[in-house]
């Protein structure tokens, strides 16, 4: 069971995740910041967070990419390298699995429509999901 201690240090680490996640962040440095094994880190994590630290940090690239996308000055390439990524197939793979469309489509779509959406009301319509298969 998690004690309040617990899940502070998971939120502390979650926000570091938001603030570095287009750095190599290492899940075991993450679960030692944290006081915990990786594998109890993992299970806490997906436990008070409902998925596991790779799949948040995925989710936060993905989120990122998609804006720098719609911004449509920069290749899928330079975005992958960007957020963090180091492999485009890796990347590739997980954004159409977030999305439900290929990085190149999204960014080739127009996205003049969504500009005019606040920010703050644009974040909550355009975070990645996992989709059910």
């Amino acid at each position: 069971m998690s004690t309040l201690e617990d899940l502070r240090r998971l939120r502390r680490l979650r926000d570091r995740m938001d603030r570095e996640y287009a750095e190599p962040l290492d899940m075991t440095e993450l679960a030692h910041g944290a006081h915990m094994s990786p594998g109890h880190f993992q299970r806490s994590f997906r436990k008070a967070f409902g998925e596991t630290p790779y799949s948040y940090l995925m989710t936060r690239r993905i989120e990122r990419a998609k804006a720098l996308l719609r911004r449509g000055d920069l290749t899928v390439t330079e975005v992958c390298l960007a957020v963090g990524c180091t492999s485009l197939g890796s990347f590739s793979s997980r954004f159409t699995e977030l999305v439900g469309e290929t990085p190149s489509a999204y960014r080739a779509r127009d996205h003049r429509e969504s500009a005019v959406i606040p920010s703050c009301v644009a974040r909550t319509f355009t975070r990645p999901r996992r989709r059910p298969y």
